[in-house]
């Protein structure tokens, strides 16, 4: 049994506390202090009338406030909860002594080796490592922690290799041994993959190792806080929802649904019964839409640029009183919701053209962010390359993926048109079609580029003329903004006047097609 006695911090008190079990003759198995006013003792277990003819005496002793049995020792609990937590380790534990004979193994290392503890124990460890020279390490004058890769039964492991020192009279560091912890390569790739797996809430998942995402995560952080709506621009691929989902995720709305409708998806009365629901038959009850489902909460609207003039004048409403009408009812609807937008138009022009209400765009654009495209942000590609191939190979089983050296600077510095979605969309049909753990460019299906030439079209078609009028064409339209003069342009061009004049006339190239 165990007891534990509250006493004053004093010299002398355990000398009077052990005179105590002296006088019984009462074997003291163990005792312990480990704080002051505090000591346990460990004795054989007794009857209850022999507890009563000493218990009081201790109690009588100077300084003694308290004597109550304890379930353990504090070492004892120490003890278990150390070999509890070796044997449950999830690694192959093993522990050897400066011979490199196996003392201990727990068992996941038992397990693996697939006999009893006791047939382990006392063997040299190269029985079951090989790759290392246990005996030279062991041996050497100066035994450091090191990690190496090792056979362990005949699979490759990484081993953490620790040394184990002791104290001796002198205040020496004597080595005692050294334990071992081995992770096998798939579960070093589970542990990879899950540090890089981010939390979905916030923007710590969105890779901004540019300082052009960076600006875009830091005007983010100040507008998530603000339900005024937000509008996201940027070419397709470049992740807009998933920024949209990051401002709902890390904003007070984040423990309320958060729900999207592309608006290039659907027809518009398909759309409109989504967004605002719809009368069903009689007894029925009515179909609620995303802003009734999103109540609280986020809607993202996704292309919104491409919605019809009739929805246009039902969102402008929704944003300006917070209430709508069902399709076929009467009854209005109030909800509490922020509206995000994205799109990769320019919403300007089309204002300009009468194809978007001028007093929606500017309630939507209240807060503005502008996503850069890929080849903007070059320092983000092979992060993110990295992220997709790790990703996808977990998928299907595979570790440790790598890109040649080749490879990783033609991603780095491909235009990637398609943005993000591209560059994962790419590298998922690469991982999935790879034989090896290297990825080269012959990998990529990826029309030929070159940092020099640009691209190089293998299946181009039509004539040399078309192409060059093509060229023509898209020189022409993006000069043209800035010489809008036919003069001026011609100028720029070393071409005449009436050339250049005709050229615009062919191409359709004017004030009104071209947005100055």
């Amino acid at each position: 049994m165990r007891l534990e006695i509250s006493c004053h911090d004093r010299v002398g008190m355990g000398e009077k506390v052990l005179r105590i079990f002296v006088e019984h003759d009462i074997n003291v198995r163990g005792i312990e202090l480990k704080q002051p006013g505090r000591i346990f003792i460990n004795i054989p277990d007794l009857e209850f009338s022999e507890l009563q003819q000493f218990m009081p005496q201790l109690r009588l002793i100077e300084g003694v406030g308290d004597v109550k049995t304890a379930p353990y020792m504090p070492s004892e609990r120490e003890r278990n909860e150390l070999e509890t937590l070796i044997k449950t380790f999830p690694d192959p534990f093993i522990s050897i002594d400066v011979k490199g004979n196996v003392l201990l193994v727990n068992n996941a290392a038992q397990f693996a080796i697939n006999t009893d503890s006791a047939n382990i124990k006392g063997e040299h460890v190269s029985n079951w490592l090989k790759g290392f020279n246990f005996s030279r390490y062991l041996e050497a004058d100066e035994v450091l922690a090191q990690t190496r890769r090792v056979k362990f039964l005949d699979d490759d492991f990484v081993a953490d290799i620790m040394p184990i020192h002791v104290t001796d009279e002198s205040d020496k560091q004597v080595l005692a041994g050294a334990m071992l912890i081995l992770k096998s390569e798939v579960r070093l790739g589970q542990q990879m993959n899950a540090f890089k797996q981010t939390s979905d809430s916030g923007f710590s998942h969105i890779q901004a190792s540019s300082s052009a995402m960076r600006k875009v995560i830091r005007e983010a952080k100040r507008m998530v806080q603000l339900d005024s709506a937000m509008l996201i621009t940027g070419e397709t691929g470049t992740g807009k929802e998933l920024l949209a989902r990051a401002c709902h995720n890390a904003s007070d709305r984040h423990d309320k649904p958060f729900m999207m409708l592309n608006c290039a998806s659907l027809p518009d009365e398909a759309a409109e019964s989504e967004l605002f629901g719809s009368i069903n038959k009689a007894g029925e009850p009515p179909k609620r839409g995303i802003f009734e489902l999103a109540d609280g909460g986020t809607i993202f609207l996704d292309e919104v640029g491409e919605m019809s003039a009739k929805l246009q004048i039902k969102l402008l409403r929704v944003i300006q009183d917070g209430s709508f009408r069902r399709i076929d009812d009467e009854q209005e609807v109030n909800v509490n919701v922020r509206i995000i937008c994205s799109t990769n138009k320019d919403l300007l022009s089309l204002v300009a053209k009468g194809e978007f209400r001028e007093d929606l765009y500017y309630r939507l654009n209240v807060l503005g962010l502008n996503l850069p495209s890929l080849r903007e942000r070059r320092s983000d590609i092979i992060p993110l390359a990295e992220f997709f191939i790790a990703k996808s190979a977990q998928q299907i089983g595979k570790n440790h993926l790598t890109f040649s050296d080749s490879c990783r600077e033609f991603i780095e510095h491909y235009p990637w048109p398609g943005n993000v979605r591209q560059l994962e969309n790419v590298l998922i049909r690469a991982v999935s079609l790879l034989e090896g753990d290297t990825l080269s460019t012959s990998h990529l299906q990826l029309p030929a580029y070159t940092r020099e030439r640009g691209y190089l079209e293998q299946d181009f078609e039509g004539t040399l003329d078309e192409a060059v009028k093509n060229f023509e064409a898209n020189l022409l339209r993006k000069l043209y903004p800035a010489y809008p003069s036919t003069r001026q342009l011609a100028k720029k061009l070393g071409l005449s006047h009436t050339a250049i004049a005709n050229k615009l006339r062919e191409y359709n190239i004017n004030k009104k097609t071209v947005k100055i």
